[in-house]
């Protein structure tokens, strides 16, 4: 028989969605039992997000004790998907960098949300982003639903964050092993304001580490793609934009002002362009370094 994942019952936020996730996809035969009796409690495997306490070697999963379950360095306190993760990520991935990645494109967010810290400052009044957190509170019922379905809801955003978290760790898995390749064409690299990538590997958080590259070219959906690259790939400011001449041009247009004949599209922001082959696009690249 598998093991029995205790969580506290009623309303559902991330954290315990995706510490119950975690759980469940390293084993699948668990049962999950929601309840706020302190018997059923008690009885539990593994307790999460209820309880009254931490011990990861009891399998006791709780932040919401007096003093918490601890903080990272970054200030971010530990939820209960944080505490799961310390214990299991590793396991789960099987690699103990990938696992630090999906912390911290993942977990730390979830974390932080769950205990009221602010990772972003609204530019937009009323506006702010829509988070993993806001949509696992998509599946809470409404008022206008009431609270008979919710522990069929609260599985239903579980088997939402399985796939999240599956996917999420694949990502990371892709990332890491691009990251070897993009620092080795970097170093084998001439003239490193522009490198030229064989695949579509996750290049953006590599490159923010070497200051030279201003431009990257690579293989995309059958065409090729010449990006900018950034100093920071979660903001919109390139190192150098694409020329303002070439800034929402199309084919013959774009061919054109820039003399390259497959040349297919240049974003209006001027961060991207496509062209039908290696060529033009390596072609492009030269052109907006000299511009």
């Amino acid at each position: 028989m598998g093991k029995t994942i205790v969580t506290h019952d009623g309303k559902f936020h991330a954290d315990d969605v995706f510490a119950v996730a975690t759980l469940l996809i390293l084993d699948r035969t668990a049962t999950v039992v929601r309840t706020r009796k302190l018997e059923l409690i008690s009885k539990g495997d593994i307790v999460v997000d209820v309880g009254g306490s931490y011990n990861d070697s009891e399998l006791r999963f709780d932040h919401h004790q007096k003093g918490g379950a601890g903080i990272r360095p970054n200030s971010v306190p530990y939820a209960a998907f944080g505490l799961v993760w310390k214990k299991f990520g590793e396991t789960l991935c099987g690699d103990k960098i990938v696992s630090r990645r999906v912390e911290e494109t993942l977990v730390v967010p979830i974390d932080a949300n769950d205990n009221g810290v602010t990772l972003f400052d609204s530019r937009l009044p009323g506006t702010s982003p829509y988070e993993i957190s806001d949509a696992i509170r998509a599946f809470v019922p409404t008022w206008q639903e009431g609270e008979e379905t919710i522990t069929v809801k609260f599985m239903e955003a579980v088997s939402f964050a399985i796939r999240v978290i599956e996917r999420e760790i694949k990502r990371s898995e892709a990332v890491v092993a691009g990251q070897n390749i993009v620092t080795d064409i970097y170093h084998a690299t001439s003239d490193k304001r522009l490198l030229e990538l064989p695949e579509d590997y996750s290049w953006k958080e590599t490159l923010v580490g070497f200051p030279e590259p201003l431009y990257v070219v690579h293989p995309q959906n059958g065409t090729w793609r010449l990006y900018c690259v950034r100093d920071n790939p979660h903001q919109f400011t390139n190192r150098k934009d694409l020329p303002e001449s070439w800034a929402g041009l199309r084919d013959g247009d774009l061919a054109k002002v820039t003399g390259v004949e497959d040349a297919v599209f240049v974003h209006r922001n001027r961060f991207m362009a496509v062209t039908r082959s290696k060529e033009g696009a390596l072609a492009l690249a030269q052109k907006a370094l000299v511009s």
